[in-house]
Parts: C-alpha cells; structure tokens; sequence
C-alpha cells in the first residue's frame, strides 16, 4: 500500500475540512499522537485506525488487491 498517498489524501481532506488534528481525534476515537505521528509519515497505522479516520471525515475506502506479478 501507497501510505504517502494515503496520508495526503487524508491530511488534504482534513485541511479542506478546516477539521484540526484534535478536533479529528475527537471525532474518530483516533489518539492524537497516534494521527499526529501518522500524518507524519512516521506512524504505522492498523486498517481499523485508517478507516476511523476516514470515516470521520466523510470518505471512503477503497483497496485494489493485485497478484505479485503485476
């Protein structure tokens, strides 16, 4: 998985949002550290951490599986 793109994603919809980083811990259940070390770059978040984020901020996931040889 792409996390950079990820965390832009993320972080770009947050900013859009006018949402802080302590507002959306509130909102999702997400620990600050645990969303601040995320954004940057430095976390190693769980799937359920990724989707409590998203979720908070109105977005959906979506994951394209591929074989190892493409």
């Amino acid at each position: 998985m792409h996390f950079e793109k990820l965390i832009n994603s993320l972080k770009a919809r947050r900013d859009m949002l006018n949402v802080t980083q302590k507002t959306l811990s509130e909102l999702s259940g997400v620990g600050l550290r645990t969303l601040k070390q995320f954004e940057s770059g430095k976390g190693n978040p769980t799937l359920a951490t990724v989707s409590k984020l998203a979720d908070a901020l109105g977005l959906e996931l979506c994951f394209q599986v591929k074989t190892k040889s493409e």
